[in-house]
């Protein structure tokens, strides 16, 4: 069984700064790419970061420059670090991670998602 769980979301002013993480648990082989999605409401769930395993990068326009993602291998755990929010970054973050496992297939988790609000 494998777990994602984030973590770090919540309330503040726009300009300010938030770190979200993402830990992952379970019996694991690899984890490949982990990724960063969020979902304003009334609007589709969009792509926000990614890193692979080797630690190559890409983000979304909206957030080059502001948002910087990350992972420690041994802890199995992503960060997304947010700089100057702006109100229209609130929505609800969801981690993602494609993850290997013993038997060879690789499957694509969610978490549960993490609120953040960002006020004017």
């Amino acid at each position: 069984q494998v777990q994602l769980v984030e973590s770090g979301g919540g309330l503040v002013q726009a300009g300010g700064s938030l770190r979200l993480s993402c830990a992952a648990s379970g019996s694991i082989f690899s984890i490949n790419a982990m990724n960063w999605y969020r979902q304003a409401p009334g609007k589709q769930r969009e792509m926000v970061a990614t890193i692979t395993s080797g630690g190559s990068t890409n983000y979304a326009d909206f957030v080059k420059g502001r948002f910087t993602i990350s992972r420690d291998n041994a802890k199995n755990t992503a960060y997304l670090q947010m700089n100057s929010l702006k109100p229209e970054d609130t929505g609800v973050y969801y981690c993602n991670a494609e993850i290997r496992l013993v038997s060879r297939a690789i499957i694509s988790y969610w978490g549960q998602g993490t609120q953040v609000t960002v006020s004017s």
